[in-house]
């Protein structure tokens, strides 16, 4: 029997609980009921039983591009309320690779500097 994915985790310098809702509110998962501030590892819970995120304080910084990372498709947004919406909670825009016939993505950047595409959506 093959094994299953369980965490998809992500290392942090600085508070998992602080990424950990970054990440919470951008994609609608709860943080767990048994982790709170301060705590070194923090985790969300996907409700329909898929992989959670663990954020995990780490003592080394991040220091080049992510080998893997999210393509978010937004649902009910087009890709620029997505993006805004993700600036809002604390993300960065790193480069704008949308093409004139609306198809290609947005690189973004979570708090910590872990790299996330959001391409587009049903809306466009």
């Amino acid at each position: 029997m093959n094994p299953a994915i369980r965490h998809i985790t992500f290392d942090c310098t600085g508070e998992p609980y602080e990424l950990a809702r970054f990440w919470s509110a951008l994609l609608g998962l709860p943080v767990s009921d048994e982790d709170e501030p301060g705590d070194p590892e923090v985790l969300l819970e996907d409700p329909s039983g898929g992989p959670g995120l663990l954020f995990v304080r780490v003592e080394e910084g991040k220091t080049a591009k992510n080998r893997i990372h999210f393509d978010l498709k937004p649902t009910g947004r087009t890709r620029a309320e997505e993006v805004a919406r993700a600036l809002r909670l604390g993300g960065r825009q790193l480069a704008d690779h949308t093409r004139p016939d609306g198809r290609g993505w947005v690189v973004m950047a979570d708090p910590e500097g872990n790299e996330f595409c959001v391409e587009r959506g049903e809306l466009g």
